[in-house]
């Protein structure tokens, strides 16, 4: 499993570089999936419709490679997943970017703005687990 992670971490990382010195964007993914969703993505190509596709073929990859599907295990009700997807997204939206936009090409190139953004998300995230596993106890 280590392995796979530090693999996928420095396909991230060679992602980004990629498409920072390729085509002079960040891979902020809140923000590709935002503008491919809303069409305002058609002006500049389908290099970001490309780039999300990605994210669909990865585990088809894997697959291919491994012969086993990636597993995924969902502890909580889809409800609950919903409303934290919602949140996630306003976050995105409030903080002008993710964990991948701040987080990996933010900090990459030394942004103040992005370490802030960083600090507040692991913060809150780590508040987020501590609340819900050792005082609600989910």
């Amino acid at each position: 499993m280590l392995l796979q992670s530090l693999f996928g971490g420095v396909l991230i990382g060679l992602a980004a570089a990629i498409l920072l010195l390729g085509q002079g964007k960040i891979a902020g993914i809140s923000g590709i999936f935002g503008n491919v969703v809303t069409g305002r993505a058609r002006s500049e190509g389908a290099w970001r419709l490309w780039f999300l596709l990605g994210f669909i073929a990865a585990p088809v990859l894997a697959l291919v490679f491994t012969h086993r599907w990636l597993q995924v295990q969902l502890d909580h009700a889809p409800a609950l997943l919903i409303v934290a997807g919602l949140l996630v997204g306003f976050g995105t939206q409030l903080g002008s970017g993710c964990t991948s936009g701040h987080g990996v090409c933010g900090l990459g190139n030394l942004s103040q703005r992005s370490l802030v953004a960083v600090l507040v998300f692991m913060g809150v995230a780590a508040i987020t687990v501590f609340v819900t596993r050792h005082l609600i106890g989910g």
